[in-house]
C-alpha cells in the first residue's frame, strides 16, 4: 500500500483587475489532512504562506453560501469540498465562472442582487393580515420548502450555460426563489411576479440543460422550478387568450 502523501499542491488563480494583464496560476503546498476542506487549505495559504490571497468565506458550515469557487472545473462550496477527494493532486481553485472578478477568487455578484428584487421574493398578502398565526399544513409547506433552501451561493449561475451566453437571463436562483413564494399558500403575489418570470429573460430563456440543479449544494432543483413555471405561464397565457377577463381564475 502506498503511503498517503503529507501535502497536496493547490493551484490558485490570482488576478487583480486594473493591475494585472491577465489571471495567473500560483502553486502552494499545503498539508493534506483528512478533515481539511479546500477552504482550510486556502486559510493555511492566507495565514502561513501568502497573506495577499483574497477569497470569501464566513460560516464554514455550508450555510452562508459565500465560499463558492470553481474547484477542478466544477462550482463547489469550498467549505464542503475536501482536499483528500483530490489526492494526490493538484487541486485547481478558480473564481466562479460567469461573474466579473474583483480580486483573485472574489467575484462580483451585483447582477444577481439587482435581479433578485424583481421577482419580489417576499410574501405578498391581499387585504388585512390574519390575527395570530398564519397556519399551514405540512402538505402546503412541502409545496415550496425545497425552493426555500437556497443560500444564494451562485453555484447555479456559474454552472448555467444560458447565463454565460445571455447576461439578461434572470437566472436559476432568482426564478426558484420567485417560485418559492408563488407556491406558498400564504402568498397572493403570483400575478405581481408574472411579467418578470414569464418574460423572454425569465423562464423562457432556459433551455433546460439542468446543470443548475446538479451544482446546487442544497437540493433546491432550480431547473425543476423553471420547468414547472413554464407550464404555469403557458396555461395562464392560454386563459388570457381564450377567456374573458372576469373568468380567468
Amino acid at each position: 500500500m502506498k503511503n498517503t502523501p503529507k501535502t497536496i499542491t493547490m493551484q490558485v488563480t490570482r488576478f487583480r483587475p486594473g493591475e494585472d494583464e491577465a489571471p495567473v496560476v500560483q502553486s502552494y503546498e499545503v498539508p493534506l489532512r483528512k478533515e481539511w476542506a479546500v477552504l482550510d487549505g486556502l486559510n493555511h495559504i492566507k495565514d502561513h504562506l501568502d497573506g495577499t490571497l483574497s477569497y470569501r468565506w464566513s460560516c464554514r458550515m455550508g450555510i452562508c453560501g459565500s465560499c463558492g469557487m470553481t474547484v477542478n472545473g466544477k462550482p463547489q462550496l469550498s467549505c464542503a469540498t475536501f482536499l483528500t477527494d483530490y489526492a494526490p493532486g493538484p487541486v485547481r481553485v478558480e473564481p466562479l465562472r460567469n461573474f466579473p472578478v474583483i480580486r483573485d477568487l472574489v467575484v462580483d455578484i451585483s447582477d444577481f442582487m439587482e435581479k433578485l428584487p424583481k421577482v419580489k421574493p417576499w410574501l405578498i398578502h391581499d387585504g388585512e393580515p390574519p390575527e395570530g398565526e398564519f397556519l399551514q399544513t405540512p402538505r402546503e409547506m412541502d409545496e415550496y420548502k425545497k425552493y426555500s433552501m437556497c443560500i444564494n451561493c451562485m453555484l447555479c449561475y456559474s454552472a448555467c450555460p444560458v447565463y454565460a451566453l445571455e447576461p439578461e437571463f434572470l437566472g436559476p436562483a432568482a426564478i426558484a426563489l420567485g417560485q418559492r413564494y408563488n407556491l406558498d399558500s400564504r402568498d397572493d403575489g403570483a400575478e405581481d411576479r408574472r411579467d418578470v418570470l414569464a418574460s423572454a429573460a425569465g423562464v423562457w430563456a432556459c433551455t433546460f440543460v439542468g446543470e443548475c440543479s446538479t451544482a446546487c449544494p442544497k437540493g433546491v432543483d432550480p431547473a425543476g422550478a423553471i420547468q414547472r413555471y413554464k407550464l404555469t405561464a403557458a396555461v395562464s397565457a392560454l386563459k388570457d387568450y381564450l377567456l374573458p377577463r372576469g373568468a380567468r381564475r
